[in-house]
């Protein structure tokens, strides 16, 4: 089939990824960038005649509903759209949740698609601080470049692919192209966000956001809800956002939560937020804090752990402010222990960046303005305590007509 595709894209060195390693290969070390609790949009489609574009970006897995019929056909928690497609291929644009990102791989899962899967796709990236302009190319080249060439996919089941260089440009949107139509039920774009920091050195603001570049790299165990909630925006919609372990039977339990930081930090202060967590809420929390030098990831028990909050009490569905005990060395990791377990909505890590004597942050990246506006609305502020948010327009995606 992939062959007789007249749309041509650049190839792009990439290999495939079991189903069963998808999680293991990109959920320790990226974010999904287009995730949309981390804001990422749905700006335009070709078509969703039958299933809605938004569902690619749902952070859960895709669902079932046996024989439950709506107003097209039968109802599924993906995007679906009409058969004998003319074009090439259908599409949709989508804008990342972080001010620009750089792409390390990507998923397609197709769950519950059988004879109306999509047979095929590709994904391409641009970088532009105009929407419009985007959608203007419709299903045509613009600017768009090769993120992934096409590969095929087949019924209900995860695809995954990783590219053997991660992307050095950024982007700002991407198009998943699916041949010639069908159905998918979730897309993942796996990378690391480029943040935007303060230009003012003293600033505050939260370096254990995603959006700011941090990564969840490590847990004990996350039962009922990922590691990957903690860092996200926002506080979120109910209990099933949020970072829950399982019930622990064990005397002197606990478990722990490892946030890479999105750069080297002064720490001031930390706030654990139990929104939500009304019955099973941690009894304490603790953090720990370590300026890692080795190679991958620090490990729970590495050596370099400082403790910087002691066992702390904790309520339910409120956020628990507590002050750094070292504010004054800088730290790359911290790790969160909850005892003995039970669930945490988000966690915040205010902070300074720690600079070199030029004005660097320690590994030589400089401040970039606070303030980066695009010509369709989205903002990047200083929000309360100083945390960067990214702020967008909430206009309908729009349709190519």
């Amino acid at each position: 089939m992939i062959g007789d595709i007249e749309y041509k894209l650049e190839p792009v060195q990439a290999s495939s990824v079991a189903a069963d390693e998808i999680d293991k290969t990109f959920r320790s070390s990226c974010i999904d960038l287009v995730s949309g609790t981390l804001g990422g949009k749905v700006l335009g489609f070709s078509d969703e005649w039958f299933a809605d574009a938004l569902n690619l970006i749902t952070p859960t897995a895709p669902i079932r509903q046996p024989g439950k019929m709506v107003y097209t056909g039968a109802w599924y928690d993906g995007w679906e759209t009409r058969r004998h497609n003319s074009e090439p291929f259908d599409w949709v644009v989508l804008r990342l949740g972080v001010a620009s990102g750089t792409v390390e791989g990507f998923e397609v899962d197709t769950a519950f698609f059988s004879g109306n899967h999509a047979p095929a796709i590709s994904v391409e990236g641009c970088f532009s601080q105009d929407d419009d302009e985007v959608l203007s190319w419709k299903g045509g080249k613009g600017k768009w470049e090769s993120l992934l060439d096409i590969r095929e996919c087949g019924p209900s089941q995860r695809f995954g692919w990783k590219l053997q260089k991660p992307t050095s440009k950024q982007y700002t949107h991407v198009r998943l192209n699916m041949y010639p139509d069908g159905g998918i039920a979730r897309f993942r774009l796996f990378g690391h966000a480029v943040p935007v920091f303060p230009e003012d050195v003293e600033a505050i603001f939260d370096l254990g956001a995603a959006q700011n570049g941090a990564v969840a790299v490590a847990c004990s165990d996350q039962h009922f809800g990922t590691k990957d909630n903690l860092i996200l925006p926002g506080r979120g919609k109910d209990m099933g956002d949020g970072w829950e372990t399982a019930r622990s039977r064990t005397k002197g339990h606990v478990d722990w939560a490892i946030i890479r930081l999105g750069a080297p930090a002064l720490i001031q202060s930390f706030i654990v937020d139990t929104a939500y967590f009304r019955g099973n809420f941690p009894q304490k929390a603790k953090l720990d804090a370590i300026e890692w030098q080795g190679n991958g990831e620090p490990g729970a028990d590495a050596a370099g752990w400082t403790e910087v909050v002691e066992p702390s009490k904790c309520g339910p569905d409120k956020e628990h402010t507590f002050a750094c005990s070292v504010k004054d060395r800088p730290f790359t990791h911290v790790k969160l222990t909850i005892i003995p377990d039970g669930g945490v909505k988000r966690l915040r890590v205010l902070a300074k960046r720690a600079l070199e004597a030029d004005g660097s942050g320690l590994g030589g990246v400089k401040s970039l303005r606070v303030l980066a506006k695009r010509s369709v609305g989205v903002e990047v502020v200083m929000g309360k305590f100083g945390i960067l948010t990214v702020l967008a327009d909430q206009e309908d995606a729009k349709v190519a007509t």
